[in-house]
């Protein structure tokens, strides 16, 4: 059975980061792709121009309408912006039981701008944090999250991704591309211990929605089943081939989006994609 699942989060017109690139994922993993609008922006791949907030009033009458009519096998919950969309989310998601949801917790876009208002921080702690089965921060996230310094080894990324696993979340996996050197290692915290994720790091400037991405790749294999750390390496799989693929596209002038259908599209020609299936 092909998985429902939605994502909850704000829209990226540029079509690399938030909404745009979850559904392109979704698609990707075999999935069909729900989506509900937290958030208008105004950006593209050199930044972020503006923000537009949904009214969490709407942000839950979409959820409401969602779950009244179609099943969901997984939830992706990405930028939420304030506190008060935060606890309509996690109001609005009150009456699943049962389905894996996904928390990237969105702060900070790759061009700098806030993406979460300051004072929303302990919002998302306290109404979303409780509800999710994994967790996919990176370094700066989780530091703001635990109110803490920016960890900077893996011996601190490690005891962060446990902090973490005690606010309530049933699995962490802390990201460490922020983390100096060549490779770009990822810890899977869960209650039977601790999971390192290693993977190269790529060089390259098109990494513009890999949080996003990576966080609705997890939600897709989640709802197949599968288990948090065989999730988690297929996902981070996937998400190594789509910024490696990356170079294939011409998008913007700062940061481009990651190839998601790097798998799919085997070649191109005058009259478009060759060897889909």
């Amino acid at each position: 059975m092909i998985p429902n699942l939605l994502t909850i989060a704000g829209s990226d017109p540029s079509g690399g980061a938030g909404i745009q690139a979850d559904l392109k994922t979704f698609a990707a993993r075999g999935g069909y792709g729900m989506a509900v609008l937290t958030a208008l922006t105004a950006q593209n791949t050199t930044g972020v121009a503006g923000i537009h907030p949904v009214p969490p009033a709407f942000v839950a009458a979409q959820i409401e309408a969602i779950l009244a009519d179609i099943r969901v096998d997984a939830v992706k919950i990405g930028m939420i912006g304030v506190a008060e969309v935060a606890e309509a989310v996690g109001a609005a998601l009150a009456p699943l039981r049962g389905v894996p949801v996904v928390l990237d917790p969105v702060m900070i876009a790759k061009g700098g701008a806030a993406l979460l208002m300051p004072e929303a921080v302990a919002a998302l702690r306290s109404a979303l944090l409780p509800v999710a089965t994994m967790l996919t921060p990176n370094l700066p996230e989780a530091a703001a999250l635990l109110g803490r310094d920016e960890a900077t080894s893996r011996a601190e990324m490690a005891d962060q991704a446990r902090a973490l696993l005690d606010l309530g979340p049933e699995a962490v996996l802390l990201k460490g591309g922020h983390l100096a050197g060549e490779a770009s290692p990822d810890v899977l915290a869960t209650a039977a211990g601790l999971a390192w994720l290693e993977g190269p790091r790529v060089p390259t400037r098109n990494t513009h929605g890999t949080g996003c991405s990576l966080s609705s790749a997890l939600a897709a294999e989640l709802a197949r089943g599968a288990a948090p750390e065989v999730a988690a390496r297929r996902a981070k799989d996937w998400l190594s081939g789509a910024i490696a693929a990356a170079e294939e596209l011409a998008v913007g002038h700062g940061h481009g989006p990651v190839h998601h259908f790097h798998a799919l599209w085997r070649g191109l020609d005058k009259d478009g994609p060759q060897g889909i299936g």
